[in-house]
């Protein structure tokens, strides 16, 4: 169900038509909620570890559990990463998961609820999409201020790309976007005399926190997209579409834990199965869980 992203009914169809095990979805459930229980306390040991990390890429999905609407956040972390399904997009999910003792810097979109966190790296990729959505708004100002900025974030993605491919070091992005970094601040700066309301409104927020377009020149580990989260995301968002959401909170806590998991072992280059397999023999055994962040 989790990793394969097939609904129970299905589940128990493949058990009894492939495997000969018969079953029915019922039974699934009750097994569903035993591995849900036998996770719990790895995917407790992910969330208490949350608040120590000193980078995190933090995205959230749109979801259902059963009528009400919900959310699915990610938190990924260099060596593990936590999904949270939530019936609530507020900053309050970021103040139960990173508590008071958070000190890192989070990659995340311009969502007002990250504006709490200490130190914020705004995503380039979603910075290029508001840069194109102004050459494509069809006013001429905007359209031409849009694809001078959208030349700006080319040339980044042109040096990141470099870096991260060690042509040049983290210093050497730093001199090389130092024009880069004017030129956009000279741009925006002109933007917020733009009578577009949607382009001076844009130009005024980015020009007012410019710090967060350029934190991870300052930070080794920092990237300036937030696509690894966006990736991790993408499963659980596959899973949704095909299920249409959770019916329960037993539902959404099997949904977070396993996704958890699956993510974590694939980031660490585990085998998910193994890893499964010894987790739930120790919870039937009421002996201690293997950890993912042994070595971490």
């Amino acid at each position: 169900m989790a990793h394969f992203r097939q609904s129970k009914r299905r589940t128990a169809l493949f058990l009894e038509s492939c495997l000969n095990f018969p079953c029915s979805s019922g039974w699934i459930v009750k097994v569903q909620q035993q591995v849900s229980a036998a996770v719990k306390p790895v995917y407790d040991e992910l969330v208490a570890a949350l608040p120590a990390q000193p980078r995190l890429g933090i995205d959230e999905s749109p979801t259902k559990e059963a009528r009400h609407k919900a959310w699915q956040w990610t938190f990924v972390a260099d060596q593990f990463t936590v999904f949270a399904h939530r019936r609530t997009r507020s900053g309050d999910v970021l103040d139960e998961l990173l508590t008071g003792r958070f000190r890192g810097v989070v990659t995340c979109d311009r969502a007002r609820m990250y504006w709490r966190l200490p130190t914020l790296q705004w995503c380039w990729s979603h910075l290029q999409r508001d840069f194109q959505a102004l050459v494509d708004s069809g006013v001429a100002v905007a359209r031409k201020l849009g694809r001078k900025l959208l030349d700006q974030a080319h040339v980044l993605f042109r040096q990141w790309s470099r870096c991260r491919d060690g042509t040049i070091t983290r210093a050497g992005l730093k001199s090389s976007l130092g024009g880069t970094r004017q030129e956009t601040a000279r741009l925006l700066q002109r933007g917020l005399k733009c009578r577009h309301d949607r382009t001076s409104e844009v130009c005024r927020e980015l020009s007012w926190h410019q710090s967060r377009l350029w934190v991870f020149l300052d930070h080794p580990g920092v990237e300036p997209t937030n696509n690894a989260s966006e990736r991790a995301l993408r499963h659980g968002v596959i899973w949704r579409k095909l299920s249409f959401g959770t019916q329960s909170a037993h539902g959404s806590r099997f949904v977070e834990r396993l996704l958890s998991v699956i993510e974590t072992c694939r980031q660490q280059g585990r085998d998910l199965f193994a890893f499964l397999v010894a987790t739930i023999t120790a919870h039937l055994h009421h002996a201690t869980p293997p950890s993912l962040l042994h070595g971490v």
